[in-house]
């Protein structure tokens, strides 16, 4: 067997090894399988980017016959994959951030060149180690950290999310790029702009639920998808009072959209098994966990919201929620008047007026669950999802980080930002009936 050879066995198997032995010496928590199954997972895509980097600034190269991705061998790859991604959060996982990411990169930069032949390391190469330090070894450590301290809900849901989109929109295609070669990537600059164009903001509609729910299993159960951190109790708001099964849904729609953009079959055939796991073992175990943990409250849940076709009008139960609109606010009162019409379920609109002064200076919404009010932009689209299906998709997009500050920010610079209501404009409520409307059954 060659140098090469034995160099390429011992970059999968000594990783792979040390992390068997340090999963036994742990013992079983699950908490722990869950950081390293998201930090592995934030490593794949994102290192194979910092090598598809590589290919045009050539900061390594490798020699030999291997079977390679994107230009690596397939051992290196998952070799390294498994040396960030999992080891260091089964070897140190009380070490601090800054030192677990030190002696990995010092690992790193002891271990290149003694790869040598296999690994060809040009006088830059430094420059990519920092770059896949940044954004491989960095983030991976911080979301396993996170999941196994039940920290940072927020900045972990967005994690999860930014992994689902790396895995099937870009890990995904690239696997199958690599086992049937053809034109790849350049299929999709193949077809014509205006196809393309459509087909993008497509993929980010059919992503809308998903990425919806995400965020209402972070903001209302204090949870995310993933198993061993679900929410702490059970989501019926949002997306999930038209449909019960959202992320499958879009995930599903997404890469069968992708697919056909990228005209390759093989990855039909994966978004078919992503069907199959979801529509089986997935809906199993759910079912089950799901009857465990909230008993009658999720049956008749699920006896009311379908599992992957949406409801027209949104499922309620429990508190009515509230949205206060001041009805001395021209535009304000324009709103009130709009959403009334349309007849909420599960709303209470109450003029602004009636609160203190000085109490409100926004739209608000209070879901009154426990969960923590929300005001301007996302109290609308909060509204929205009161209304029906087609409304509520445009409250999911007004609601997402990124989008409803641009939106919040055009609004306020335009003279609809926040107002101050006066003692005078509190007290022009005279009737308390005359500005509260709610249906408030399905």
């Amino acid at each position: 067997m060659a140098i090469t050879d034995w160099q390429a066995a011992g970059a999968i198997y000594l990783p792979l090894s040390a992390a068997l032995i340090l999963g036994l010496l742990n013992g079983r928590r699950p908490r722990q399988f869950v950081a390293c199954l998201l930090s592995l997972l934030w490593v794949l895509p994102a290192l194979l980017a910092v090598q598809t980097i590589d290919l045009r600034t050539g900061w390594w190269s490798f020699s030999g016959d291997p079977v390679r991705f994107r230009g690596m061998p397939i051992e290196c790859f998952a070799g390294w994959a498994i040396l960030w991604g999992v080891v260091p959060q089964l070897a140190l996982p009380r070490v601090g951030l800054i030192w677990r990411a030190t002696l990995m990169v010092a690992v790193d930069l002891v271990a290149m060149p003694l790869c040598r032949p296999m690994v060809q390391l040009n006088p830059n190469w430094l420059i990519g180690e920092a770059l896949a330090a940044l954004v491989v070894l960095i983030p991976a450590l911080l979301i396993a950290q996170w999941t196994m301290e039940r920290t940072h809900l927020r900045g972990r849901a967005a994690m999860q999310v930014a992994i689902s989109a790396a895995l099937f929109l870009y890990l995904i295609p690239e696997i199958a790029f690599a086992l049937r070669p053809g034109l790849g990537w350049s299929t999709l600059w193949s077809i014509p702009s205006w196809v393309r164009q459509i087909g993008v903001q497509m993929l980010f509609l059919l992503a809308i639920p998903g990425i919806s729910a995400v965020i209402e299993f972070a903001g209302r159960g204090q949870g995310t998808p993933i198993p061993y951190d679900p929410p702490l109790r059970l989501v019926t708001s949002g997306i999930y009072r038209f449909c019960a099964n959202p992320m499958q849904l879009s995930c599903a729609a997404v890469m069968l959209l992708w697919a056909s953009l990228l005209r390759n079959g093989w990855l039909v055939l994966a978004a078919v098994i992503s069907i199959l796991y979801s529509a089986g073992i997935a809906e199993w175990d759910e079912r089950q966990d799901l009857a465990i943990r909230f008993g009658d409250e999720w049956r008749a849940y699920r006896g009311a919201v379908p599992n992957w076709l949406p409801r027209w009008k949104p499922y309620h139960s429990g508190p009515v929620a509230r949205i206060y609109i001041a009805g001395s606010c021209g535009p304000c009162s324009e709103v009130w008047y709009w959403l009334r019409a349309r007849e909420p379920i599960g709303l209470e609109i109450v003029d602004a007026n009636r609160l203190p002064e000085g109490s409100i200076r926004r739209m608000r919404y209070d879901p009154r669950d426990g969960s923590s009010p929300v005001e301007g932009v996302r109290a609308m689209g909060r509204a929205l999802e009161h209304l029906n299906f087609a409304w509520a998709l445009a409250g999911f997009s007004l609601r997402i980080p990124g989008i409803w500050h641009g939106v919040q920010l055009v609004m306020d610079v335009s003279g609809l930002g926040p107002r101050r209501l006066t003692e005078t404009q509190c007290a022009r409520e005279t009737n308390p009936e005359k500005l509260r409307f709610g249906k408030h059954t399905e």
